[in-house]
């Protein structure tokens, strides 16, 4: 995403807004952290479930949820003076992924919301931002009575890269969630720069 400008008391200063995913499978709390995070009413999509999407949307594990994104969440948070970030949560079902090339473009990097009771529905965000090349990091959200699971065991179960971040978080926890916001941009800051120097190196 393109800095954008804003006035300051001293003349102009550059203000940088980085554009970042928040992904992952049905019901994993993708709507939950932007809304927790953003310092904005965040905007929603949400539609109420109906008994024909029950028929191709996997509910299992997630049986009390009773809406689902059917576009995209936007929030956005400021890490520090100077920096913000524009949130864009993704829908989590198969039947919306056509959106994610549209919202990926011009992404810094990603976060890939998983739920260890059902590890499984993390592969695909995984899968499709390791092969487009975008640096993502893994966030646990840790749901009451869900089994806790380190970091390096999570990382193995789902066959990440080496250094590819797995942070356990709240995703109703807006200090959590900035954690992982905050691991995420220092991790995609050192790929994009490694990637700059190789390319002029």
């Amino acid at each position: 995403m393109a800095p954008e400008f804003s006035g300051g008391a001293g003349g102009e200063t550059a203000a940088l807004a980085l554009k970042i995913l928040v992904a992952g499978g049905f019901g994993v709390g993708k709507t939950t952290l932007v809304g927790a995070v953003s310092e904005i009413r965040p905007l929603r999509t949400e539609e109420q479930l109906s008994e024909a999407g029950r028929t191709v949307d996997d509910t299992g594990g997630v049986d009390r949820k009773t809406t689902t994104t059917v576009a995209m969440d936007f929030g956005r948070i400021t890490i520090r003076s100077g920096l913000s970030l524009y949130l864009f949560g993704t829908p989590g079902q198969d039947r919306f992924w056509f959106l994610w090339d549209e919202l990926s473009q011009g992404a810094l990097g990603a976060v890939v919301l998983a739920d260890t009771r059902r590890l499984e529905d993390s592969f695909p965000a995984v899968d499709y931002f390791e092969h487009r090349g975008i640096p993502f990091a893994v966030a646990v959200n840790c749901f009451p009575g869900a089994r806790t699971y380190g970091a390096h065991d999570v990382s193995r179960a789902l066959d990440l890269d080496r250094g590819t971040p797995v942070v356990l978080c709240d995703a109703r926890d807006r200090d959590s969630g900035k954690e992982v916001l905050i691991r995420l941009v220092e991790y995609a800051g050192r790929i994009h720069t490694a990637r700059l120097l190789n390319s002029v190196g």
